[in-house]
């Protein structure tokens, strides 16, 4: 139990140090931009290539684009890189830890990338800490976020790109950061806490950067 509790967080936390090390970076680009940069950066790779990624064939610099146009996150920083299913449903279990088992989830009633207001995204929630491993692990690594790291959100083909300001740790039951109110456009994500574990939830807190 103890393994499968913990082997996904350790296999990211491995991959993260490692790409680290490697100073692997992520670059962003919108879903028409990609096959315009990466003939630059297949021609530098080779030369820039360090000891430790030669030794693990890392890529020292990789595109991501987002899964769908329509609605995804991109975490640079830490390579995250998923789908955003909308209008989630956080008081029915059923409906929500399905989506949870294939992506990101958007809660319901809160707002949409551009409409100025509170957008509320959570991942890595389960019914029980020994069935995490069945969940998208994508928010494993938010609490490596710090102040001033981009979050980027894909919606209708349109980039919109936040700035992360803060995190807090809480119970399951503080559930008012839903409904937050805002006077500017406000990014929420959420996962849980500690890693592996159902105990505490994780969030990180982002303001959209004006355009």
């Amino acid at each position: 139990m103890i393994v499968r509790t913990f082997y996904n967080p350790l296999v990211e936390e491995t991959k993260y140090f490692v790409n680290k090390a490697a100073n692997k970076q992520y670059i962003v680009a919108d879903n028409f931009e990609a096959n315009k940069i990466q003939p630059t950066i297949q021609e530098n790779q080779s030369a820039s290539k360090g000891i430790l990624a030669k030794a693990f064939n890392i890529k020292p610099i990789e595109i991501l684009s987002p899964e769908d146009p329509d609605f995804s996150i991109i975490i640079p920083k830490i390579g995250a890189n998923s789908k955003v299913v909308p209008n989630v449903d956080t008081s029915d279990e059923k409906i929500y830890l399905d989506v949870l088992n294939r992506g990101v989830a958007q809660a319901a009633g809160t707002a949409y990338p551009g409409e100025g207001g509170h957008i509320f995204l959570f991942a890595h929630s389960t019914d029980y800490f020994w069935n995490v491993t069945t969940y998208n692990a994508i928010f494993y690594l938010l609490y490596k976020l710090e102040k001033n790291d981009e979050v980027d959100l894909f919606y209708k083909g349109q980039r919109y790109v936040y700035k992360v300001i803060g995190s807090e740790v809480v119970d399951p039951s503080q559930v008012q950061y839903l409904t937050r109110k805002t006077n500017r456009e406000f990014l929420t994500l959420q996962t849980c806490w500690p890693l592996g574990t159902t105990l505490k939830r994780l969030l990180i807190f982002a303001v959209r950067v004006s355009e």
